[in-house]
């Protein structure tokens, strides 16, 4: 099974870009994030023609997440437990049916800058209930994989200049503390496991040649319960998309298990 993550900052705006991938990559799952949609505007039937089912949390003009798998979605939740008032649409969740039935989250945490804001007070706070939500999920003893956009520069090894980020919220080391704090609940983190090289970015910025001076940081990870990572066989990071025409500036990475 190869479980794919993707912000695609706006799939309507990028949908020939996100199929052409699709259909050159054939992903057995997707996690997309930045959808920027409603349910209803995602554009679903350009998938189903592709083979997916389809679970879709989207919310207007912002934020907005996706799961899409070649087999049934079951147990589908929409939106992460802890905050009944959260309207934020972040977080979406599904068992993908099969030999081995997978649970998959697709995940976006937010970005929380500027520091010493709200935003940043929100992003440790949903970071605590995801802490929270995983904990409940382990105890299940089955696979589980917590794939997506996660606004959390790990270590500096995960930025080309780590000096130009010690002032954003992705590298605070409340950030990377509470990451870690989800890391040790018991969660593998498949690139570690799998590669570990560093210079393996996710994220260009669109401004001041990011790309072409390849300032990229890693914040797109997939955290894999004891169940996922003992059948983890390889992870790939999608770089090239990053070249293509009208891109995201994430780029998809994929998570290989032997199911």
């Amino acid at each position: 099974m190869r479980i794919a993550t993707w912000n695609v900052n706006s799939v309507n705006a990028r949908l020939e870009t996100v199929l052409r991938w699709f259909e050159e990559a054939k992903p057995d799952v997707a996690c997309l994030q930045e959808i920027k949609c409603v349910d209803e505007k995602f554009p679903a039937e350009a998938f189903e023609r592709l083979g997916y089912n389809v679970a879709v949390h989207g919310q207007k003009a912002y934020n907005g997440v996706a799961l899409l798998s070649k087999t049934p979605l079951e147990d589908v939740r929409k939106g992460l437990p802890g905050d009944d008032g959260d309207e934020h649409a972040r977080y979406i969740e599904a068992v993908v049916s099969g030999r081995t039935p997978v649970r998959v989250a697709s995940i976006y945490l937010p970005n929380g800058n500027p520091i010493g804001t709200e935003k940043f007070a929100y992003k440790l706070a949903w970071l605590a209930r995801l802490n929270a939500h995983a904990r409940e999920l382990l105890v299940l003893e089955e696979p589980l994989a917590l794939l997506g956009d996660y606004n959390v520069i790990p270590e500096p090894r995960d930025a080309e200049f780590p000096k130009n980020w010690v002032s954003d919220a992705l590298f605070q080391p409340e950030t990377r503390e509470a990451f870690r704090a989800l890391k040790w609940l018991g969660l593998t983190e498949a690139y570690l496991e799998a590669d570990g090289a560093p210079g393996a970015y996710t994220f260009w910025d669109y401004q001041a040649g990011a790309w072409q001076r390849n300032n990229g940081i890693r914040i797109d990870h997939a955290l894999l319960s004891p169940q996922a990572a003992d059948l983890l066989t390889g992870v790939s990071i999608h770089r090239d998309v990053r070249s293509w025409e009208k891109p995201s500036d994430h780029v998809p990475l994929v998570v290989e298990l032997d199911v």
